[in-house]
C-alpha cells in the first residue's frame, strides 16, 4: 500500500512541472511568473527553467531544498534535468526567505560554475534569477553574471 502511495505521488509531482505550450520567455519578468508561487517558501529553494529552442519553458524543477539561508546544489544536478528535457537553454532561480534580493558570494560562485558547465556540454545558462515576497533581482540584468559573450 505504502509503495502504491508513493508511484501517484511522483507522478502527480512530475505531470504538474510540465508546461503546455507557453509563451516563450524573454525577459526576468517571464522568468519570474514561472516561479514566483515560491516566494514565501521557508527554506531556500533552487529551481531550474528548462527552455526549448524558442525559449518556451519544457519545465520548472525544484532541483534542492536548503535550510533558511542556504542551499547546497551541483552542476550535475542542474544538467541532468535539462539534458533529460533535451533543453537549449535554462535559467536558474532561488528564493531567499529572508527578502535579501542581493546575491551572495555564494550565489555567484555556483552561478558562474553553472554557467561554465552550461558553455561545456552546449546547454546556454540565460539567466540566475534570485527572488523573495519582496521581488526578485536577476544577475544578468543587475551585471553580476559574467558571460563570455
Amino acid at each position: 500500500m505504502k509503495q502504491q502511495w508513493r508511484k501517484e505521488m511522483v507522478y502527480e509531482i512530475v505531470s504538474k512541472r510540465r508546461k503546455k505550450n507557453p509563451n516563450p520567455v524573454i525577459t526576468p519578468d517571464d522568468a519570474y511568473e514561472l516561479v514566483k508561487h515560491y516566494k514565501n517558501a521557508e527554506k531556500e529553494q533552487f529551481i531550474l527553467i528548462t527552455l526549448n529552442g524558442n525559449h518556451r519553458p519544457i519545465s520548472v524543477s525544484i532541483v534542492s531544498i536548503g535550510l533558511v539561508n542556504q542551499t547546497i546544489v551541483h552542476p550535475r544536478e542542474v544538467f541532468i534535468r535539462a539534458i533529460k528535457d533535451n533543453a537549449s537553454a535554462i535559467i536558474i532561480c532561488h528564493n531567499h526567505p529572508s527578502g535579501n534580493l542581493y546575491p551572495s558570494p555564494g550565489d555567484n560562485k555556483i552561478t558562474e560554475m553553472i554557467y561554465d558547465a552550461g558553455e561545456l556540454i552546449g546547454i546556454k545558462v540565460l539567466d540566475h534569477i534570485i527572488f523573495s515576497e519582496n521581488g526578485y533581482a536577476s544577475l544578468r540584468k543587475d551585471g553580476y553574471f559574467k558571460t563570455r559573450e
